[in-house]
C-alpha cells in the first residue's frame, strides 16, 4: 500500500472528517463571540463604569530608542480573558446538553414484590398441590 492512499485512508476516517469540521466551526464561533464581546459588550461596560475603552487601558514604560512608546496593553489583555470565559461557558453549557441527551435511559424499575396476603396464598396453594 502506497503512502498516498493510506494517507487517504486515514483522511476519509469519520473522526478525522468530524473533527476538521469542528475546528472549523469553532474558529468560526470564536469569531462571533470575539466580535459580540468587543463590539458590543464591552462598549457597553466601559460606558456604564465612566466611559472606559477597554482596548485603550495600557501602562507606559517610556519610549524606545526611536522614540516609539512602550505600552503593556492590559486592557486588550482583560478583552481577550473575557472572551475566553464566555467561550468556555457556551461551550460547557452546549456539552452539558449533550451528554445529557447522550445518558441511557434509567431501567425499568423491577416490579414491586406482591402483596404479604398473596404470598401466603400461593404457599398454601402450592403446600395443598404437594400433598395431593
Amino acid at each position: 500500500m502506497s503512502i498516498a492512499s493510506e494517507f487517504k485512508e486515514f483522511a476519509m476516517k469519520g473522526n478525522v472528517v468530524d473533527m476538521a469540521v469542528g475546528v472549523i466551526v469553532g474558529v468560526a464561533f470564536g469569531k462571533i463571540v470575539s466580535s459580540l464581546i468587543a463590539d458590543v459588550i464591552t462598549p457597553v461596560l466601559g460606558k456604564l463604569i465612566g466611559g472606559v475603552n477597554f482596548t485603550d487601558l495600557a501602562i507606559s514604560l517610556g519610549a524606545d530608542p526611536k522614540g516609539a512608546a512602550v505600552l503593556v496593553k492590559y486592557g486588550v489583555f482583560l478583552q481577550s480573558i473575557f472572551d475566553f470565559l464566555v467561550i468556555t461557558f457556551v461551550l460547557f453549557l452546549a456539552l452539558r446538553g449533550i451528554n445529557k441527551l447522550k445518558k441511557p435511559a434509567a431501567a425499568p424499575a423491577a416490579p414491586a414484590a406482591p402483596p404479604r396476603q398473596e404470598v401466603l396464598l400461593e404457599e398454601i396453594r402450592d403446600a395443598l398441590r404437594n400433598n395431593r
